[in-house]
């Protein structure tokens, strides 16, 4: 799975987002039932309202809890290979706060970055007519503060490793099929189809 997609679904899926692709690795504890339940959600949503249905929107209320057991399983799972684990913290407003540990080992990387690193950062969820996006406030690589074109070089050497195409931090990304919107509140996300 490209790092894109995977830290975005993570990230960006901050909700459900993470829905396709959610990471965290064996380190980290999990559940298993926590992690069905959302998938079990997201083969709701997925079945739920066609394109023009009208009528209320209908919502799944995932936990922060088993979101992030979602995305360890995930990342367990898919066995991946850059993105180790995610853990967020979810806040209200659609504000966020997360934990990505990267793992660089065994490829060529720019001297200024170690092999393996923790991020750690503050974001606020953006939706807008059918597309998701991170703002992020503050971005930290271990303890020092850093700029989003550190992590956008991160992103970059990623995607070369799994072969996709690369992309960067203030990039939207469409909502996955049948959701229509996704609100954060204290310890929850709703994601509504």
């Amino acid at each position: 799975m490209n790092l894109r997609v995977l830290f975005f679904r993570r990230i960006a899926f901050v909700s459900l987002f993470f829905y396709f692709s959610i990471l965290s690795s064996g380190m980290q504890d999990h559940s298993l039932p926590e992690a069905q339940k959302v998938l079990k959600a997201i083969e709701k949503i997925e079945s739920g309202k066609s394109v023009g249905e009208k009528g209320p929107l209908r919502e799944i209320v995932i936990t922060e809890s088993e979101l992030n057991s979602y995305i360890a399983y995930r990342i367990e799972t898919e066995k991946e290979q850059v993105m180790k684990e995610l853990r967020l913290k979810l806040f209200k407003k659609n504000k966020i706060e997360g934990k990505v540990l990267i793992d660089l080992k065994g490829q060529k990387i720019p001297k200024l970055l170690r092999p393996q690193m923790t991020l750690y950062f503050g974001a606020k969820i953006e939706v807008k007519d059918g597309n998701i996006r991170f703002d992020f406030k503050d971005l930290f690589l271990e303890e020092q503060r850093i700029q989003p074109t550190v992590v956008d070089l991160i992103i970059y050497i990623g995607s070369k490793i799994d072969k996709t195409e690369p992309w960067g931090l203030k990039d939207w990304f469409v909502l996955p099929y049948g959701m229509k919107d996704i609100k954060v509140q204290r310890r929850k996300v709703i994601f509504y189809y």
